[in-house]
């Protein structure tokens, strides 16, 4: 019943993830322009063919050819995406005729998504970009195929864990930051035994991966905190590997190792399952589980054991309270604080652990 992301998001992310040098979106000017501006960030040039009312009814397959065009003088790219949108899909613009009619050494796919394209899933979006560019030769069939099923398990958890369950559900902030980085360093200078599972989605990577960027061994030498984590650099499209690459790099040189693998960054909806029989056969006191927190089915966990959630979502807030957490932390605007970075960057949790330490020593 709320507003959710859109299958045209979708697509514009995906093909920044195949590193696409240009988008074109074929539909008005202020179609997905918050989207398209953050992209910007990202090294990626977003155009738009700007279509207007009359454009609705006798087409505007000229403005699409004139906008490829100044694109590829501009900007000289490799690879360009077109990307539909409701007002060209709906009146049956043909995306693959206009390129026909330009003559450009670009690879250029076109993406016939919309808002409400498939069932109006969001994944469907980037699942349509994947179709292409394996159609295309820009990706191998096999890792399409094993992209597709991922997001096809993604918008599964939503449905059924996430907020995508059906009903409204009213924007929460979580709990203060404050107490519950208390409860952290309290089980951390107690010698109990404490696990962080970082489960990320793509770019926020670098923000949730700022939970684990602390100076554990100056809050208890003697006790250590085990880190899971899906950061395999050898999966996933080429801008996501690079991701897990940068953030491995970076946690290793602060000192900070990385204890289990359990998969790439795209595949968040299975590696929680690798993540839970850690957990389970570790006797641990505390669980702090940060990105995508839902995917896990912490209700299977030892109800004994203390957990927090760390997520991105003030909708998320209470499905997670509801599947089993003691404690939500809810992080803002990580797409748009991550987007161009290639740096872990500050969370507030990351900073509220920090400080609380840092009060502590110089008490």
């Amino acid at each position: 019943m709320h507003p959710r992301p859109s299958p045209i998001a979708a697509s514009l992310y995906t093909l920044r993830d195949l590193n696409a040098d240009v988008i074109i979106m074929h539909g008005p000017h202020g179609c997905c322009f918050r989207t398209g501006r953050l992209l910007e960030s990202d090294g990626v040039r977003v155009l738009t063919t700007a279509m207007a009312e009359n454009d609705f009814i006798f087409g505007a397959s000229d403005k699409l050819e004139e906008t490829l065009k100044k694109a590829n003088e501009m900007f000289n790219p490799k690879l360009v995406g077109i990307v539909g949108t409701c007002a060209s899909m709906i009146i049956g613009e043909d995306l693959k005729e206009a390129i026909e009619n330009v003559e450009t050494e670009a690879i250029v796919l076109p993406v016939e998504s919309h808002g409400g394209f498939g069932e109006g899933d969001n994944t469907e979006g980037a699942i349509a970009v994947l179709e292409v560019a394996s159609k295309y030769g820009v990706i191998p069939e096999k890792e399409a195929n094993r992209q597709i099923n991922m997001l096809k398990l993604a918008t599964k958890i939503e449905k059924t864990r996430g907020m995508a369950k059906g009903k409204y559900i009213r924007p929460n902030f979580g709990d203060n930051k404050e107490e519950v980085a208390k409860i952290v360093l309290k089980n951390l200078k107690e010698g109990k035994k404490v696990a962080f599972v970082l489960n990320a989605k793509k770019e926020t990577s670098y923000l949730f991966a700022d939970v684990l960027n602390v100076d554990f061994k100056s809050i208890n030498k003697e006790n250590q905190p085990k880190i899971i984590a899906n950061l395999d650099k050898n999966i996933g499209l080429p801008r996501i590997r690079e991701h897990a690459k940068n953030i491995t790099k970076e946690l290793e040189k602060n000192g900070i190792s990385i204890d289990y693998i359990t998969g790439g960054l795209d595949e968040y909806p299975i590696t929680p399952k690798k993540a839970e029989d850690i957990l389970k056969e570790n006797n641990f006191d505390l669980v702090i589980v940060i990105g995508v927190p839902h995917a896990l089915k912490i209700e299977d966990i030892n109800p004994k054991i203390e957990t927090i959630a760390v997520t991105d979502g003030p909708r998320l807030v209470e499905p997670l309270r509801e599947l089993g957490y003691d404690y939500v932390v809810a992080e803002l605007d990580a797409h748009s604080k991550t987007l161009g970075t290639s740096k872990i960057v500050d969370s507030d949790f990351g900073m509220m652990i920090r400080t609380i330490s840092n009060w502590d020593k110089n008490k």
